[in-house]
């Protein structure tokens, strides 16, 4: 009996979505095919119907992953109704919600070290996708894309630390002050 029209494609989108996952929490490295196909409820065999290589699904599950964040955080925003909504989107990504949610949450501070060791393909895909969150955090803050950068790396760079150190109060520390330090460089440029 055949399968009903658009089933490989939803079939692909639960390895893709399960990868994610997997990558956010896990890393590349320390996650397997098999492992990623049990959690899209599938057996490992019908990986490569679906894929070439792993490379292909990282950079498919990157740009999943990124996708997925820019929705998280516009509807974050949209809940703001004072400006700059780029306030509540700084607190959300420091928060300790964010810190300890890695399997939902932003994928570059977790595979940024990785990535660097990655094929071309993938370092192109991570390539893209970053410079499309840095121009939606500097548009939603409404800074020019050189001022998003420096504050998308406070951010990033805060939260790899939260989430690095053993010692919880030293963690909620690194939130606290890059929430600071972000919305600070945010009212510089405002002015």
């Amino acid at each position: 009996m055949p399968y009903p029209k658009g089933h490989k494609i939803k079939v692909r989108g639960k390895i893709v979505e399960s990868a994610a996952r997997a990558f956010r929490t896990n890393g590349i490295q320390e996650v397997s095919v098999p492992f990623i196909m049990k959690g899209a409820g599938l057996t490992h065999g019908g990986f490569y119907s679906h894929f070439d290589n792993k490379e292909q699904l990282v950079a498919e599950a990157c740009e999943y992953a990124i996708s997925d964040t820019i929705t998280l955080l516009q509807n974050v925003a949209d809940q703001e109704e004072q400006n700059p909504k780029i306030n509540k989107v700084i607190d959300y990504y420091l928060s300790p919600y964010h810190r300890d949610q890695t399997e939902m949450s932003c994928i570059f501070p977790a595979l940024s070290s990785e990535i660097s060791r990655s094929s071309e393909e993938v370092r192109q895909v991570f390539t893209h996708e970053l410079e499309r969150m840095i121009a939606f955090i500097s548009n939603l803050a409404e800074i020019d894309v050189s001022s998003g950068r420096a504050l998308f790396s406070t951010m990033v760079g805060s939260l790899v630390l939260a989430r690095s150190v053993s010692d919880p109060e030293l963690s909620d520390s690194f939130l606290s002050a890059g929430r600071q330090q972000a919305k600070e460089m945010v009212k510089r440029n405002d002015m």
